[in-house]
């Protein structure tokens, strides 16, 4: 499977964004989480690119975007953010495939336009002010100087990406490399840091009484050895309660990044979706 993949950058105020897009038709967008960027897509791309104009963007404070630190990582800040993206690239209607932090905040901008939104998909994300013991443990460190400093570090970002694969062994190199490389100055760590901390909330809370408005099709498709969501089948059994419009794919033999594991599986499942 052959894909062209262009690199591109766009300016909303002064925050540079960068992302990648490939093909044309209905567009597709696909939000990342923590610590990760557009680089976590690269495999699912070409599946969805045959039929599709999909897009992956590194949301600020990730990837090659900018990462300020006069601002407030919020679910407003990242909705300002998305309104003036989609402003830029021309785009009205679309449909999301979110994971990670990328699912509170698409879904934050998706209650707020659901006539906007085509289809969405979830794979293993948050949704729900309801948080299991790991997060709270993150959302700790992150908020402990000594601590973020170890867990935003190189090797810090090395241990999430293991500590996120059902088997750490298929973790290359190269793509940690590509976690570690846009974190090498002290100041985007602390940005890498505050995003992954400044969600509040109230904004949560807002999610989960509106979720009923997306009228849409959903996916939802995870992996069930996520370590770092544990509770990621209870939620996802909620949002089906919440969205029964949803249809539920779990994948056995996966953690938290299955873009990385099962990375045909994952691509095939939201081709067919899409298509």
């Amino acid at each position: 499977m052959i894909t062209q993949i262009k690199k591109e950058t766009t300016l909303i105020g002064k925050v540079k964004l960068s992302f990648l897009e490939a093909g044309i038709g209905s567009p597709i967008l696909l939000l990342h989480g923590w610590p990760t960027s557009s680089f976590l897509w690269r495999n699912i791309i070409p599946f969805l690119s045959e039929n599709n104009r999909v897009i992956a963007l590194d949301l600020p404070g990730f990837g090659e975007s900018d990462k300020p630190l006069d601002t407030r990582y919020s679910f407003q800040f990242f909705s300002e953010i998305l309104d003036g993206f989609l402003e830029n690239l021309g785009i009205s209607n679309l449909s999301l495939v979110l994971h990670d932090l990328g699912g509170p905040t698409g879904l934050y901008w998706a209650t707020s336009n659901p006539d906007r939104i085509s289809k969405l998909a979830l794979l293993n994300t948050l949704v729900y002010p309801e948080t299991s013991d790991a997060v709270q443990d993150f959302v700790r460190q992150l908020s402990t100087p000594g601590l973020r400093n170890q867990l935003t570090s190189p090797e810090g970002l090395k241990q999430a990406m293991r500590a996120g694969l059902c088997e750490s062994s298929v973790l290359k190199e190269e793509v940690i490399h590509a976690v570690q490389a846009p974190f090498v100055s002290k100041e985007s760590r602390t940005a890498l840091a505050r995003a992954g901390i400044q969600l509040q909330k109230v904004g949560f809370v807002k999610i989960a009484a509106e979720l009923f408005k997306i009228k849409s099709p959903v996916r939802i498709i995870y992996g069930e050895q996520d370590r770092l969501l544990p509770d990621v089948a209870q939620t996802m059994a909620r949002v089906q309660k919440d969205l029964p419009q949803a249809i539920v794919t779990s994948l056995p033999d996966c953690g938290h990044f299955l873009q990385e594991e099962e990375p045909a599986a994952v691509g095939k499942l939201l081709a067919e979706f899409f298509s």
